[in-house]
């Protein structure tokens, strides 16, 4: 990442995904047009916590720590790109788990 530091939001976490696997347990390499969005990734920063209610009197807390490895929903998100990384904006309820 370049010298900026990337400050999510809130209710947001700021993910590197992993690398999507590109060879099946057999052997085949697979062309990148037939690549699955990884749904697991390394957490890079956290938002603050997000208001809930509209009375302002809960607050939804990210579900994880920076350095935590998550598994978040398939098609959530919104893609980021910092130089040659692509990066992920995660809501913190689309983490469904924390590994390890």
């Amino acid at each position: 990442m370049s010298d900026q530091k990337i400050k999510p939001t809130a209710g947001y976490v700021l993910i590197e995904p992993e690398e999507a696997v590109r060879q099946t347990s057999s052997g085949i390499v697979l062309p990148e047009s037939h690549e699955e969005k990884p749904q697991k990734g390394k957490v890079l920063a956290i938002g603050p916590s997000e208001p809930c209610g509209g009375d302002g009197n809960c607050e939804r807390k990210a579900p994880c720590k920076v350095g935590d490895t998550v598994v978040y929903k398939k098609w959530g998100g919104n893609e980021y790109r910092e130089g040659e990384k692509e990066l992920m904006f995660i809501k913190f309820e689309d983490i469904m788990a924390v590994i390890g």
